[in-house]
């Protein structure tokens, strides 16, 4: 099995402390440390240093070996420019090609999350690794909602296909859009719909068949970066796309497995998601203390840890940063991301 770790985006949602310069997955969200070096330490429970890849763009591979001294620079693969989930995926597996490992596992790990217990994470790879020596299907992970979660995808599952040690794998049935709202609400309480939480697995063989047979305009330029040519002119020949153009079309005819995340998946996308977490773990942001006068269930951070006073607002969050200061209600934390394209 082999781990690689995927990050690039900024997390706009996370303004003022997220920005291009210091992403969110790098900033110290968690008793002092980042989402990054979280999940690092947790892959290096079972796998050494050398057994772990990363992909990211140039300025990000700077930060995560500032932080992670130890991580190989031979194992990072650099993605020149911004082609969106599809072409990052399809990279990865060429990538590994190229290093001759085109018949081993590998496991998509998204960086900006956290996975509790994290000991299900290995068990849930150990599942994937089992499944996809025995198949070519697209494996993924999924997870059951407790609520509508808009602005994200759904599968629908079908058949449990085996379980063990916790782990349970399922055919997928059908891709339900994050666009398909009434669909949502419908099947929400069927016991059959799973947010989709990627985890991606597949041999890199595999997975470029599926690009070759699904997008063959990105599978030119993979083809080409495997055989030995350069990335970066190849990598910018790709469109820009989701991987769910291609997984979107194998869903609804057999041609994938999901697996129920045998742990709890956090996803701290925005201020409200953290401010959550912080209140169940029973953690206190920095900053020089909060005042609360005629309100309650406010949430301040201050990164030069200044004194936050709120009076008479509630469900409001007040962020200090060197890039700025944000005042937001809880339930419109969801737009923060605006403020990048203002």
């Amino acid at each position: 099995m082999i781990p690689v770790i995927i990050c690039g985006g900024v997390g706009t949602k996370m303004w003022p402390l997220s920005r291009p310069e210091m992403p969110k997955h790098f900033l110290p969200l968690v008793k002092g440390k980042s989402l990054f070096e979280i999940n690092w330490e947790l892959l290096r429970k079972k796998f050494k240093p050398e057994e772990i890849y990363l992909q990211t763009n140039a300025d990000q591979a700077k930060i995560a070996q500032s932080l992670v001294p130890e991580l190989k620079t031979k194992n990072i693969f650099i993605e020149p420019e911004v082609r969106n989930q599809g072409p990052a995926t399809g990279l990865a597996a060429a990538l590994l090609k190229k290093l001759g490992k085109g018949d081993e596992t590998f496991f998509l790990v998204q960086v900006d999350d956290l996975r509790i217990p994290g000991e299900g994470l290995f068990k849930m790879m150990k599942m994937a690794e089992k499944m996809c020596l025995e198949t070519d299907k697209y494996i993924t992970g999924g997870f059951v909602p407790d609520r509508v979660v808009l602005g994200v995808d759904y599968l629908l599952k079908g058949d449990l296909i085996i379980e063990g040690d916790g782990v349970r794998v399922y055919a997928v049935e059908d891709y339900v859009d994050r666009n398909e709202e009434t669909r949502i609400r419908e099947l929400m309480n069927s016991g059959r719909l799973l947010v989709h939480a990627n985890h991606t697995t597949m041999t890199p063989n595999n997975l470029l068949k599926l690009y070759e047979k699904y997008r063959p305009d990105w599978y030119g330029p993979l083809e080409e970066i495997f055989n030995g040519a350069e990335v970066d002119g190849n990598f910018s020949r790709m469109p820009k796309g989701a991987i769910e153009e291609i997984t979107r079309q194998i869903h609804p005819i057999g041609g994938s497995l999901v697996i129920e995340l045998p742990f709890k998946w956090i996803d701290l996308g925005t201020w409200e998601s953290l401010d959550k977490y912080y209140s169940e773990e029973g953690l206190t942001p920095p900053n020089g203390g909060l005042i609360e006068i005629g309100g309650e269930n406010n949430f301040g951070w201050s990164d030069s840890k200044k004194k936050i006073s709120v009076i008479g607002l509630d469900h409001v969050v007040v962020i200090e940063g060197e890039e700025g200061i944000l005042v937001c209600r809880k339930d419109q934390c969801g737009r923060v991301g605006e403020i990048a394209k203002s």
